[in-house]
């Protein structure tokens, strides 16, 4: 069944600690919500082969959900498992590029070479910026009124932890699928934000839209989680899009694709889908390989003039590619 206690912790970083010597080593962060104190507990290596993760930062993050962050209290928010909310899900979010993510060992000697290096990098420098505030995502555990944390030793213990993906997981663990219910680490300074992503390399990266079990005839992933041959990832891609069109509403919104493969693909049974999940079908053409297409947006998708996203989807449902965008000037078609 999907997370119980799904949300979203907001707070001030107060310290660290990396763990090497345990069976199932995490990179310990306590973070001060309002004066009240919590441990982030965040994977670092799997415990199935293979078992170093998958990691992808972004250090200029933009997405449609940082307002909507910016304006929670400290503290701990339980989030809706749905589309259109502060809610976060690897696939159907468009929060990064897939093909962006490395596989890393959990503990190395040497400087910045690992997980913890990494993580370290940003989470020492929000602990020494006051203006700095962290958003961990993932499930909550306590408060435990009587049990001091095992790490940092505060009452009540209070924690985050699944950090990660949670949805397409292995046999073992596909209890835990859900959609919209994805781990992360967000973090705000003045100038920028600053993304942290993690996933086990046995995850899926097609799953149910209710369940977020892995889909049938879906090939396991490449080594380190790249698309594998039959993955219909970035086959056709989103380049561009005229959100927001002169004139008055209704706006004539488009949106330009490129096929990349060698071979011509039938548009016929693909959909657009925006950030509300409203899915539109495409023309029923042909884009010969190589070639761009600008087409309109079809009804009843609507790209928001002040950030959304765009998925597109093949006739099998797959996700093929998705992009994110925060603004829309008058006019201008974004390009991706």
């Amino acid at each position: 069944m999907p997370l119980k206690s799904y949300g979203v912790l907001t707070g001030r970083v107060r310290g660290q600690r990396r763990e090497s010597n345990t069976d199932s080593p995490h990179y310990q962060i306590q973070v001060d919500a309002a004066g009240t104190q919590f441990r982030i507990a965040v994977n670092v290596l799997s415990a199935q082969t293979p078992a170093e993760l998958l990691y992808t930062a972004d250090e200029d993050f933009t997405h449609p959900i940082l307002p909507g962050l910016t304006a929670l209290p400290e503290g701990f928010t339980p989030l809706d498992s749905a589309p259109g909310g502060l809610a976060l899900d690897f696939i159907r979010g468009n929060l990064f590029d897939r093909t962006t993510l490395r596989t890393l060992p959990s503990d190395k000697p040497g400087p910045d070479n690992d997980l913890a290096d990494k993580l370290d990098h940003y989470v020492q420098r929000a602990a020494a910026d006051p203006t700095a505030r962290l958003y961990a995502f993932g499930q909550r555990w306590g408060p435990e009124p009587t049990t001091p944390d095992k790490i940092f030793g505060f009452v009540p213990g209070n924690g985050i932890h699944d950090i990660h993906m949670n949805q397409g997981n292995s046999r073992q663990f596909a209890g835990d699928d859900g959609v919209w219910q994805d781990g992360a680490l967000l973090l705000s300074f003045p100038d920028r934000w600053v993304s942290i992503f993690l996933a086990f390399q046995n995850q899926s990266w097609h799953t149910d839209d209710t369940t977020g079990h892995t889909l049938p005839g879906i090939p396991p992933a490449a080594p380190g989680g790249q698309p594998a041959p039959g993955e219909p990832d970035r086959q056709v891609r989103i380049i561009a899009a005229l959100v927001n069109p002169t004139g008055p509403a209704p706006e004539a919104e488009t949106v330009t694709l490129l096929n990349t493969t060698v071979a011509a693909v039938d548009l016929t049974g693909w959909k657009l889908l925006d950030r509300a999940n409203h899915a539109g079908p495409l023309p029923g053409l042909v884009l010969p390989a190589g070639d761009a297409v600008r087409i309109p947006v079809p009804a009843p998708v609507a790209l928001g003039n002040h950030g959304g996203t765009i998925t597109l989807l093949n006739p099998d449902g797959l996700k093929v590619d998705g992009v994110a965008y925060t603004t829309a000037p008058e006019g201008r078609s974004l390009a991706f």
